[in-house]
C-alpha cells in the first residue's frame, strides 16, 4: 500500500512542502505561494462541508474544528463573518500572512528550517527542508496523479486534489512548463471538478499576480 499524500498533514500544508525545489534547497514561487496555500485551505473547508459553492461564490456552512490561530480557523472567520464574496477574493487575501502562519507551523514542528540574516542592512529568509524525503514523495505522487497510469476517481481525494491545486499555481515542482500540461488538459479537467471553482480562482489570481509583477 503506498504512502498517503498527506503523511499526517494537511492539505495545506502539504503544499507548502510540495513547493520545495529538492536541487536549491529552497522554496519556488515564494511570492506566489500564499495563494497557494490559502486555495488549498478553502478546498480543506469545501471538501469538508464547512464552506458551500454559493453560484461561484464561498458561503460558509458550519464552522470547522481547528485551532485557534491555524489557516483554516482564519480564512472561516474571514468568511463567516463576510456577506458571500467570490473565491477569488478570498484566495488573494492576506496571501502573504497564510505564507508566516503555515510557515511558523511546520518550523515548530521541525518539518522545515528557519534562517535569518541581514545583507546591506535588507532581511534576509531562507526556508529549507528539514525531511526532504517527504517533499519528495508528495511530488512523486503528485506527478503520477498527473501525467495518468491510475484512472482518476481510484486516486485518494487528497492526491487528487493537490495535483489540480498544484496545476492551477503552475508550481514548478510539479510542471516545470505550460508545454508540460497541455497533453494532460483532459486529465487536469477531472482532477480539478471537485473544487474548480477553487482552482479557477487559483488560476486567475496567480495570472493575475504574474502580470502586474511583469507591468503587463
Amino acid at each position: 500500500m503506498e504512502t498517503r499524500v498527506k503523511q499526517g498533514e494537511s492539505l495545506t500544508r502539504s503544499a507548502f512542502l510540495l513547493a520545495f525545489d529538492l536541487r536549491k534547497e529552497k522554496l519556488t514561487q515564494r511570492g506566489e505561494l500564499g495563494y497557494l496555500l490559502r486555495a488549498a485551505t478553502l478546498t480543506e473547508l469545501l471538501l469538508a462541508g464547512n464552506l458551500a459553492d454559493d453560484a461561484g461564490r464561498a458561503r460558509a456552512v458550519s464552522p470547522p474544528a481547528a485551532e485557534p490561530g491555524s489557516l483554516r480557523a482564519a480564512i472561516w472567520e474571514q468568511i463567516s463573518n463576510s456577506p458571500p464574496r467570490s473565491w477569488r477574493r478570498w484566495v488573494q487575501k492576506d496571501n502573504g500572512k497564510a505564507v508566516r502562519v503555515v510557515r511558523d507551523e511546520l518550523a515548530a514542528d521541525r518539518l522545515i528550517g528557519v534562517e535569518r540574516r541581514r545583507i546591506l542592512l535588507f532581511p534576509v529568509e531562507r526556508i529549507t527542508p528539514r525531511k526532504p524525503y517527504l517533499s519528495r514523495r508528495l511530488a512523486e505522487r503528485v506527478g503520477r496523479a498527473l501525467r495518468g497510469g491510475q484512472p482518476v476517481g481510484h486516486l485518494d481525494e487528497d492526491v487528487r486534489v493537490l495535483a489540480a491545486l498544484a496545476v492551477a499555481a503552475r508550481l514548478k515542482t510539479v510542471v516545470p512548463s505550460s508545454r508540460e500540461a497541455r497533453p494532460h488538459r483532459d486529465r487536469i479537467e477531472q482532477l480539478s471538478a471537485p473544487v474548480e471553482p477553487i482552482t479557477t480562482a487559483l488560476r486567475k489570481s496567480i495570472d493575475a499576480a504574474k502580470s502586474a509583477a511583469s507591468g503587463g
